[in-house]
């Protein structure tokens, strides 16, 4: 699997992905300046977690018009696989790839700190190395992390099976397992196409025992496997 990461002003996990790639793939990924407006063929894009441009104006609007989304916007309708990480997520609903908006956590304060997600659908090369319902431990880091979207896109998100992560502690699903008030306990969603996600939590933090977890490493293992 050949790869990319995205790197924007502001970015602070781009290094963090490139290594959670390199370890499943054997190939370090192609960093790509957020100026240039083509790379090479490759068959996943990362959009990593940070502040791009230092959430300027709202988090992700700015990042969403550099010229090399033109480029990831123009290969993900294509069916390039695309992963958005954090601010990668928040950037990803900029751009219309994927639906609903990012909003300032319920609680209007930086949140940092691990949470459990409980997958929600494993047929997808981003999730196929969970099980279903498998509870997995993954740390957060945002201001702007409150999902939402308006109820018609929320149902059609619910019916065609494309959440892909839901918040989740104390055995139930509920308020006290989610770090920012998003809508439905909702962690991270796929496009429909299904080669698009976006997750607020930080699978490349836990990619390696060394980070206190490993919990992460399957989302890029599987990948790793399903696109070669």
């Amino acid at each position: 699997m050949k790869s990319a990461v995205v790197v924007f002003p502001g970015s602070n996990c781009d290094r963090d992905a490139a290594t959670a790639l390199t370890r499943a793939t054997g190939h370090a990924p192609v960093m790509v300046w957020h100026g240039d407006t083509e790379f090479p063929k490759v068959d996943l894009i990362v959009l990593p977690g940070g502040f791009s441009y230092g959430d300027y104006l709202r988090a992700g609007a700015m990042a969403a018009h550099s010229p090399v989304m033109r480029t990831v916007i123009e290969r993900a309708k294509k069916g390039v696989f695309v992963l958005g990480i954090c601010n990668g997520f928040q950037v990803l609903t900029e751009t219309g790839l994927l639906p609903g908006a990012l909003m300032p956590n319920a609680g209007l304060k930086f949140v940092c700190r691990s949470v459990t997600l409980k997958v929600e659908n494993t047929d997808t090369p981003f999730t196929g190395g969970y099980a279903r319902d498998q509870v997995i431990r993954v740390p957060v880091a945002h201001h702007d992390g409150n999902y939402f979207t308006d109820a018609d896109t929320h149902k059609k998100l619910v019916e065609e099976g494309r959440i892909a992560f839901r918040y989740f502690a104390n055995g139930f699903e509920g308020q006290d397992g989610n770090p920012n008030g998003s809508l439905d306990n909702i962690a991270g969603v796929f496009n429909s196409a299904g080669n698009v996600l976006g997750m607020m939590p930080h699978p490349e933090r836990v990619a390696e025992a060394a980070h206190g977890g490993t919990d992460g490493a399957a989302l890029f293992a599987h990948l790793a496997h399903s696109l070669s």
